[in-house]
């Protein structure tokens, strides 16, 4: 699997809701402290991207094991 299609599966798994405050909050289960909340739907997927990229960086950095994307 090549690190676009992780990415791509990993979001494709991604849950939104509507906060009290009207914002949009996103996280991916099983990838603990992966999560965006933001003032619109698209902002919070692209800053959830974000923060999975970076997050995945620092696991490899950290020769940690990446959680199953599917």
């Amino acid at each position: 699997m090549t690190l676009s299609s992780y990415i791509h599966a990993a979001m494709s798994s991604a849950q939104y809701k509507i906060l009290e405050d009207r914002t949009y909050f996103g996280e991916i289960h099983g990838f603990q402290g992966v999560w965006a909340s933001e003032k619109n739907l698209e902002k919070c997927r692209h800053v959830l991207q974000e923060v999975l990229e970076e997050w995945i960086v620092l696991k490899l950095r950290d020769r940690e094991p990446l959680p199953s994307a599917t």
